[in-house]
Order: C-alpha cells, then structure tokens, then sequence
C-alpha cells in the first residue's frame, strides 16, 4: 500500500455473483474499462475470488469482488464455493447475474446477502446471446420484488446504468463511524502512548495509529507521540494534562497508573473495537472472561496473517493472561487471516483483533455468527482492560 491509497478494509466492497460462465468477468471489465479479470467461454475460468481496488467517479475508493461460481462441483468446486461465501461477507453491495431461469442456487445466496442486510442489484447478463432475456428479467422481477438490469458486457447496452444503482443502493451506515470524533473536540490536546517494540515494523508505524493521527488532526487536534518508556516525559512537557490518552492496549496497566486523574483513557484497540465492529457487544462479551474456570475453551481470531513474534500480543500476552488467572489447563486455540470457525459452539468465548485489515462487514458477520450461537465475543484491547481491572476506567 502507498502512502496516498486508501486501505482495502476502508473501501466499498462490490460482489459478482453467478453461476458459472454467466459472465461476472465480463462485466466487471466492462464496468471499470479495464482487462481486470481473466475471460473465456470455458466454465469455472475464475477459481479464487479476485480482488481488485480502484476508485470510481461518483463511489470514489472501492473493491471489485469477481467470484467464482456457486454452481461449481466436484472437491475443488467446494472450496472455491467456500471462498466465495467468504467474499460474500465481505461484500457492501451485490450484483448478482442472472442467466437462466432455474433460481435453485440463486435462492440460497440471495437469502444469505438479505439475512446479513446486503442491498442486491440484480442484472440479466449477455443480453446479447438471449432471446428470452424480457422474458427472464420478468421471471425474476416476480420472484425477487426486484427490477433487474439488462446488460452486455460485449456491446455495454446496459453498462452505464450499473454505477448509477450502485451509488443509489451504498448502504447508508457503510461510512464507518469517526475512529475518535466521538471523544474530542477542536483544540484538544492528546498523547498517543506506542511502545516500538519487537512487534513495531521498521520505519513506520502501524496502521492503526496512522489512521488515529489523521483522525485526531482531521478533528483539529493537538497530537503528541510517545514510547511507554516516556510517558513522564511527555506528560512533564504540556502546560496541563492531555485531554485523552489513547494507548497500545499491551502497556495499558503501566499507562493507567500514570495518567492524570483529569485524562480519558482508551486504546487503539478499543477504538477500533467501535470502529469495525460492535463495542457493546465486545464490552458485554468481555464480561464471559469472569465465568471462564481452568476446563473452558478460548478462541482468539487474529486479521493479520504475519509470522508469529516473540511477545505477540494475540499468540503471546493474552493466553499469558488468561492462563495467569485461569491455570495452565485453560484451552485456547489460535487462527488467523479468513480462517474462522463456521461452528463455534465448543468455545466459551471469542477474542478478535482490532481487525484494522478487515472491512467492517466482515467484522460484523463474524460477531453475529458468535451471536447466533450463543458465544459471547469480545476484542484484544477491552479483553486486557477487563483481565487488568482498569475497563470502567477506559472511554469507547
């Protein structure tokens, strides 16, 4: 990623779906003027979903989600079909193609976009090749309540009018909420508390304080940065205490107990808790750690997928934690990246990343798929808080 491109997990996500050969691929390069995607007549050309950012004039920073189709079979055929319900979660906006009128697999993903709230733009594809293509618009206008778009991808009759319906159906909460507008006004002053440990990339800092700072500035505020180590310094230098301290979540013991009795408190990790996902839920699943004995089950779910460091938070500091308080018989398993139990119900309690990697959709199926069964779930940042004893003394 350059420094002027805007992060995958900030962007629109707009899914292709359609059985195969419908022509998702077409489309797509008809849509962005551009040979994104691989085509041909042979079924099944597309294999993993192709993910593909661009900004688009009136949508502005987006990604172009091409999916394999969800028809495909045999073993192979199941995996990619699993790779685009994956997508699936992801995606803000849908398009969903229409070749034919046996509706068997449309109806199951139809179903799973409307039961995660997915607006759905239905379109006929190759208008060009069909003779019945009224005929099959109205077919799916009956059964779906949804007027859908004649399109060709060979000769663009019907092209121009996909962004259009797309900027119309933008889900209106897709704009995520401030990272930290809620907790300042203009003038404030706020020290950024970020140990460059082991875990900190060389040369720059990580996505999460890059996206906090700019935050704080687009708010006016005053910033000052600072290593853990010093706190006191930085502290010593203002006229008079800042007016938040926001903090990596793994120093927020040593930060609570120097910080101004007039100072909020709060960390990365718990902004992005309210930002990417539900804070309340994360808060009230936080409350499960309380009931968790040396025979429970944890699951901790990290976005990132780099290699294991020394210290990590999440392989690292939180079982460390947990195990302090729980004995070392308490179970805990590990995954990352998309890797995410579809059945969690062998687990007392799911402890997610701030997910700075993932959209907020995504996050958000993650939590409700823990909701509808029963699992309570909750982040890094408030889980350290509420093992440390300090979470009534942090601000989300």
């Amino acid at each position: 990623m350059s420094l002027t491109n805007t992060p995958s997990a900030n962007r629109l996500h707009i899914g292709l779906f359609g059985k195969r050969n419908s022509g998702k691929s077409s489309l797509l390069n008809a849509m962005t003027h551009q040979e994104l995607a691989v085509v041909s007549d042979t079924p099944g050309t597309t294999t993993d979903p192709v993910y593909k950012a661009m900004e688009v004039h009136g949508i502005g920073p987006c990604m172009f989600i091409d999916t394999a189709g969800f028809d495909d079979i045999g073993p192979l055929g199941e995996l990619r079909i699993s790779k685009t319900r994956e997508a699936l979660q992801k995606t803000d906006v849908a398009l969903m193609l229409f070749t034919d009128d046996d509706f068997t697999q449309e109806d199951s993903w139809m179903a799973s976009l409307k039961e995660q709230g997915t607006p759905i733009i239905a379109i006929i594809g190759k208008v060009d090749q069909q003779n019945n293509a009224q005929q099959l618009a109205a077919q799916v206008q009956e059964r779906y309540r949804m007027d859908p778009l004649l399109v060709s991808a060979k000769t663009r009759e019907g092209i121009d009018r996909i962004l259009p319906e797309i900027i119309r159906r933008i889900p209106e909460n897709f704009e995520s909420p401030s990272i930290i507008g809620h907790l300042v006004h203009p003038g404030d002053t706020v020290l950024l508390v970020m140990p460059q440990d082991i875990q900190a990339p060389k040369g720059r800092l990580i996505l999460p304080q890059v996206q906090t700072i700019r935050d704080l500035l687009d708010h006016q505020c005053v910033v000052t940065c600072s290593t853990a180590d010093r706190i006191d310094t930085a502290l010593q230098s203002m006229s008079q205490p800042p007016h938040l301290i926001i903090t990596d979540s793994q120093v927020f013991p040593l930060v609570s107990q120097k910080k101004p009795e007039a100072s909020l408190l709060t960390s990365f990790s718990v902004l992005f808790a309210r930002y990417k996902g539900d804070i309340n839920a994360f808060v009230q699943g936080a409350q499960a750690i309380d009931g968790l004995t040396g025979q429970s089950r944890v699951l901790i779910a990290e976005a990132c997928t780099h290699a294991p460091l020394s210290e990590d938070i999440g392989r690292v500091k939180i079982p460390r934690l947990l195990r302090k308080r729980f004995g070392e018989s308490l179970s805990i398993d590990m995954v990352s990246g998309v890797d995410f139990p579809k059945d969690l119900s062998g687990y007392d309690l799911v402890i997610h990343c701030g997910a700075c990697m993932f959209n907020r959709k995504y996050v958000l199926s993650r939590v409700n798929q823990a909701q509808q069964q029963g699992v309570p779930i909750t982040n890094y940042g408030v889980t350290i808080a509420k093992l440390t004893g300090i979470l009534d003394q942090v601000v989300y």
